[in-house]
């Protein structure tokens, strides 16, 4: 960058931040995984959503299972269950003709448990 192109883009500040803006600029993720991690939000972003994943924390359930435990029909856990499987935030086994849900890996329990820490502070 000119020394003239840092005077004219960066009036305000005079360009003192140019090194830092560089750096910055090159550890920014590449757009597919913004992409990505927006996403994930988006899914993260409904609550009933979030309960399931609460829920399968602590351990595997069956559809059923979780729509009494939350209250709700067998079809709309369903079609949750079916999200959360898109986005890889849960893994399925079957056992006959039962079908149990878990979290995909720990890292969901991490961004679940660091979210209520986020708002608990």
């Amino acid at each position: 960058m000119s020394e003239n192109t840092v005077k004219h883009e960066h009036k305000q500040c005079g360009g003192k931040n140019i090194e830092k803006m560089e750096e910055i600029g090159k550890a920014m993720p590449v757009e597919e995984e913004i992409y990505d991690v927006a996403e994930l939000f988006k899914v993260l972003g409904d609550q009933t959503r979030v309960k399931i994943l609460f829920t399968l924390i602590k351990d595997e359930m069956c559809v059923c299972d979780i729509a009494e435990l939350l209250e709700m029909s067998q079809s709309a856990i369903s079609h949750q269950l079916r999200v959360l499987k898109q986005a890889r935030l849960v893994k399925y086994r079957r056992e006959g003709k039962t079908v149990y849900y878990s979290v995909s890996d720990e890292h969901v329990a991490i961004i679940l448990n660091m979210g209520i820490e986020h708002i608990s502070e």
